[in-house]
């Protein structure tokens, strides 16, 4: 980017010229949006959270051993799906950091992983609903199945998304696009997927721990 040339006394000067994505706050335009983002995914997970605290425990149709949370849930294997979706955290932070520090191949095997991890999370959820479905539980036996599929299914959804961008920035790599150039990119895809498992936290303790 070039410099503004400033004359003082017949002395010219260089003073660096201003980033054009940059923003009163520090960070990018790119950055910020992403933060505004999530800001306001905060606000719709936390709608779905307490719509689902509200109708959980007032499910008055379906089968008797449907209409209580605790009966239909494999709380062993879905701690097991959540513990692959955390991993993915740890894989998306070597990701970033392997960008940062030039080293394309590894942080396109750490993507790989991360995309690898997430589908396998997917996997799980899609089992969980179909077992479920099986038992006689759907989207509209009960306040709580609708509930329930609402709130899961909506992050299950932010997650499908987080993969294809994964195997977007993967597909990117291989065709030498991806360089330190673009590890603020990386970085930003990262807020959303550690946001995404955060969120996953939450859901889990809330519906599936708590009684």
């Amino acid at each position: 980017m070039s410099d503004h040339i400033l004359t003082l006394g017949g002395v010219q000067e260089e003073q660096p010229a201003h980033d054009a994505h940059a923003t009163s706050t520090g960070i990018s335009n790119e950055k910020l949006a992403m933060w505004v983002f999530l800001g306001s995914d905060c606000l719709l997970f936390g709608a779905l959270i307490s719509t689902y605290l509200l109708l959980r425990h007032r499910s008055t149709t379906g089968p008797e051993h449907l209409r209580v949370p605790k009966d239909v849930f494999d709380i062993p294997f879905t701690s097991v799906s959540s513990f692959v979706l955390l991993m993915s955290s740890l894989t998306m932070a070597l990701a970033v950091g392997a960008i940062h520090r030039g080293d394309i191949r590894r942080c396109r095997a750490f993507l790989a992983t991360t995309a690898l991890l997430g589908a396998t999370f997917i996997g799980g959820q899609v089992y969980e609903f179909t077992a479920f479905k099986r038992e006689g539980l759907g989207f509209t036996t009960n306040l709580f199945g609708s509930a329930f599929y609402t709130l899961t299914g909506f992050h299950g959804a932010h997650v499908s998304i987080g993969i294809m961008f994964l195997l977007s920035l993967f597909v990117m790599s291989l065709r030498g696009n991806l360089g330190p150039d673009k590890a603020e990119t990386v970085e930003i895809f990262g807020l959303y997927w550690h946001f995404v498992d955060i969120v996953w936290i939450l859901i889990f303790t809330i519906v599936y721990l708590i009684p």
